[in-house]
């Protein structure tokens, strides 16, 4: 078993690292962290949800859904800190893999990985007392119609929340922002990016949820970039690294700071 919240104080990574405002964070290990990303920093992202969603009033042994989990880190995270049941839901990483994670990490009697589509997700009404979703929503979440499906996992009183790459404000029109008009125009994933404005909006229209919450973490332009900066050099999958760079030269097109994150809390009504 590998002791991922082992950290070395004299460690030139893990000082770069360490977030003033991630306490939580910054005590897992950054090699892990860095092996194991797929994006944004996961841990500081739900770090700076789990107060809005109030994970530390759930009570030990409350189940949660964590959904894109991504390589689990994130359930990992949410079992050691709060003692909390996940189920931990992908599409992209089998279940196998994960396992194995979060045998390493110790937790495999608190986390269960799963295989399951966003659409079609094998859970009975009110199984979950919270569902967690970080840097995956935006994936499957803006249909109007999504939202009543998924929160009916939720007992009643149970929150959601998720946090997601954002547009600080909507644009104007049917065009991008001008100044990444060329990322749009490569990427259409981009207009799944949209404000907390938006995002409020929308889960307040579907009558799901009460929105508690949906704002905009400040300077998170900056968590962004140098999470990429980091992994651009340290990151031992090509892969990930180039992807990395990429968000990095994202980043720094971005002279408007206009990209960034958005935190949607609602309770099941």
């Amino acid at each position: 078993m590998s002791d991922i919240t082992s950290r070395t104080s004299d460690d030139p990574l893990t000082d770069r690292v360490s977030h003033p405002g991630y306490p939580r964070s910054n005590g897992y290990d950054a090699r892990w962290t860095i092996d194991n990303q797929m994006g944004p920093h996961a841990l500081w992202l739900l770090e700076w949800l789990a107060p809005a969603l109030g994970l530390d009033t759930l009570s030990p042994g409350s189940r949660v859904l964590d959904l894109g989990c991504g390589r689990a880190m994130t359930s990992i995270f949410l079992a050691k800190e709060y003692d909390v049941q996940v189920v931990a839901a992908d599409l992209w990483i089998k279940p196998d893999d994960n396992a194995g994670r979060i045998a390493e990490a110790g937790v495999a009697d608190r986390v269960l990985p799963v295989f399951a589509e966003a659409h079609d997700l094998p859970f009975g009404e009110g199984t979950f007392d919270a569902i967690v979703s970080v840097d995956a929503y935006q994936y499957f979440g803006t249909n109007d119609l999504y939202l009543p499906t998924l929160t009916r996992l939720l007992k009643p009183g149970g929150r959601i929340g998720v946090v997601m790459p954002a547009l600080r404000e909507e644009p104007e029109g049917d065009e991008p922002p001008a100044h990444l008009k060329e990322y749009w125009e490569k990427d259409p994933g981009f207009w799944a990016f949209h404000s907390p404005a938006w995002w409020r909006r929308l889960w307040a229209r579907s009558g799901a949820v009460e929105v508690e919450t949906a704002d905009w973490l400040d300077d998170g332009w900056r968590d962004w970039l140098l999470w990429s900066e980091v992994c651009a050099e340290e990151s031992t999958s090509e892969f990930m690294a180039d992807m990395a760079r990429w968000s990095v030269e994202l980043m720094h097109a971005d002279v408007e700071h206009v990209l960034g994150f958005a935190r949607v809390v609602g309770r099941r009504v």
